[in-house]
């Protein structure tokens, strides 16, 4: 396994195997897919799970090239408040090919939401800065509110037909 990551590696991706990956998220250990029924009747499994990027271990279906899709999804449930990797009954780390099957999977198992982590593949094209910019900020709302109260009150439009209060410095944003 270490062979393959090192030849194709970039520094982003040689941060991680499997193992260290589980140290790093904190995972406590290991619980199988049978015992999830019971652990949810006794109250002791969480609200939500979590789907997070793996190194494939199996090879399996049409999904068995591990040079065109060397990534898996692999899920981790919280019982008694502590992570723990989802395992096979036969003691192997479920894996799931796509996010729409460990959605599915979730879903048919009773997690009505769950986090999706990907600490494995590197974003290539980060979001531009200019595309922040046109995102409106509190400053920005508030700033136009006051202007429409101006605005309203020079025309002899009285705030209250406009909608908009005119006293702003009373409202709950006042300092």
């Amino acid at each position: 396994m270490y062979v393959r990551i090192f030849q194709k590696a970039t520094p982003w991706i040689m941060m991680f195997t499997n193992e260290s990956l589980e140290v790093y998220l904190e995972i406590a250990g290991s619980v199988t897919q049978a015992e999830l029924p019971i652990c949810r009747e006794q109250g002791r499994l969480g609200d939500y799970a979590v789907a997070y990027r793996i190194f494939r271990n199996k090879q399996g279906g049409g999904f068995g090239d591990p040079d065109k899709h060397p990534y898996a999804w692999a899920a981790l449930v919280y019982v008694d408040g502590l992570p723990l990797r989802l395992n096979s009954a036969r003691g192997d780390c479920r894996e799931w090919s796509t996010l729409d099957r460990i959605g599915q999977w979730m879903v048919d198992n009773g997690f009505r939401y769950w986090w999706t982590r990907n600490d494995l593949e590197y974003v290539e094209a980060p979001l531009a800065a200019e595309a922040l910019a046109t995102i409106p900020t509190v400053d920005t709302v508030v700033g136009a509110t006051t202007a429409d109260v101006t605005d309203a009150e020079s025309e002899g439009v009285p705030a209250v037909e406009s909608g908009l209060s005119a006293d702003v410095d009373s409202g709950p944003l006042a300092t």
